[in-house]
This record gives structure tokens, C-alpha cells and sequence, in this order.
């Protein structure tokens, strides 16, 4: 039976009897499972399990809540071709079932805080002007600063859903690779994004590990000992 991929959300809603301890191990087991995916052998990953890894990334913590950042899925075998070309040649790309690419706001505006108020006081059923000192601060906070600066805090926030992804991908037992190497700019002109006010940041192509032609499914993971990756101050 496939691990809940929305544990967080799941687990809150649960009473005191649910088994916390257990679905932790299952995160963990899934994340030793995965692996940077060399080669996919071209099997279709179902929609259901594509919009459930979308979904985690949609429910991603980002700075006041503004989800700074758009996922654009990419099936297209003739458009996987053009984003490998300037992806240095990364065949996960058109192997893979489905692309995925975040794409960070190329800057904070007024309209796009203005957008995140009105829905939030919508949704929440609170008056117009129910938020107007935080909707005052995130103005000064990030519309007085340069565009380079907010693009950097942007794709930070995107990378936040990047990470969810790759977790509930391996909940699902769906391979995904993570990437950067490639020419962002050109991939922004390739796909309109630059139009949208938006910047390519990350890719992950989903799919399905070809075990017996990938040299690195075998291999050992290897990460840092605990004593060298955490620093306690008790």
C-alpha cells in the first residue's frame, strides 16, 4: 500500500492512537530508496501519482505564505527534445515520463502581493482590509528592494517545493532526478516564461529507474556521518 505522501497535513488530523513513529521509518526508507536517477526506461507514471507529487510541492512552506514560484509540467516528447538540447544533453529529460520545471517569480510586485491578500481574505471569509498591515509590510518588506535580490529569495522558496517533491516522488516509489546544468534563459525564451515574469530553477524528471542499465543504481549512498553534518549547542 503506497505511504500517504501528505504526511504533515495527514498526521494532524489523526487521533492520538495514529502510529507517527511508523510513517516517519516510511520517509525515511523512501528517502534511502531514491537516488539520482541516471537512467529511466521510459514507463508512464499515472496522473494520479504525477498531481499527488505536484501537490506536495503545492503545499510547501514559502516566506508569508506568497508560493513565489509555478510548476510547469512537461510531457511532450518533441519539447523534452529542445529542453535537453539546453540542458547539456541530460537524457533523464526525454527518458523520463514527466518533466517537471520550477520556475521562481522574477521579482515581488505590488500586484502580486495585492493578489495574495484579496485570495487570502476571501478564502479565510475576512473582511477587505482585514490584513492591510501585513499586506504594508510585505510591500515595504520586498517591493522597495532590486529585482536581483527578490529573484534570489524567490528561488529559495521554490527550492522548499523542489524538496517536498522529490520526497513524496519517493514515497510513491517514482524515481526523480534533480537538476540544475542547464541554460536558464534560453529554457525561459524556449517556454514563454519570460513573458509570465517567471525564471526557470530547477527540473525533475519523473519516472521509472532502468536497473539493469543505470551504473548508479547499486551503488552505496553515502552522506555525511551525523557528527559532521549536525552542530549541537546544549
Amino acid at each position: 500500500m503506497q505511504a500517504d505522501l501528505l504526511l504533515l497535513a495527514e498526521h494532524l488530523a489523526q487521533p492520538a492512537s495514529y502510529n507517527y513513529k511508523t510513517n516517519i521509518m516510511e520517509l525515511l526508507n523512501a528517502l534511502n530508496w531514491r537516488y539520482a536517477t541516471k537512467k529511466m526506461n521510459g514507463k508512464a507514471v499515472s496522473e494520479e501519482d504525477v498531481n499527488k507529487i505536484i501537490e506536495a510541492a503545492q503545499l510547501a512552506p514559502t516566506s508569508a505564505g506568497l508560493q513565489p514560484f509555478e510548476v510547469i509540467v512537461v510531457t511532450n516528447k518533441e519539447l523534452k527534445e529542445k529542453i535537453m538540447q539546453v540542458a547539456n544533453g541530460q537524457k533523464q529529460i526525454v527518458d523520463s515520463s514527466h518533466l517537471l520545471i520550477f520556475a521562481a517569480w522574477d521579482n515581488y510586485t505590488p500586484e502580486r502581493i495585492s493578489d495574495l491578500i484579496q485570495r487570502t481574505t476571501s478564502e479565510r471569509g475576512m473582511p477587505e482590509n482585514a490584513m492591510d498591515d501585513f499586506k504594508n509590510h510585505l510591500m515595504n518588506a520586498f517591493t522597495k528592494r532590486d529585482a536581483e535580490a527578490n529573484f534570489t529569495h524567490t528561488a529559495r522558496q521554490a527550492y522548499i517545493g523542489f524538496g517536498m517533491a522529490i520526497a513524496a516522488a519517493a514515497l510513491l516509489k517514482v524515481d526523480a532526478t534533480p537538476m540544475e546544468g542547464f541554460n536558464g534563459p534560453e529554457l525561459d525564451k524556449l517556454l514563454g516564461l519570460d513573458k509570465k515574469g517567471l525564471k526557470s530553477v530547477t527540473l525533475l524528471p519523473l519516472g521509472y529507474r532502468d536497473a539493469e542499465n543505470d551504473w548508479l543504481v547499486n551503488l552505496k549512498k553515502v552522506r555525511k556521518p551525523k557528527a559532521q553534518f549536525v552542530t549541537e549547542f546544549n
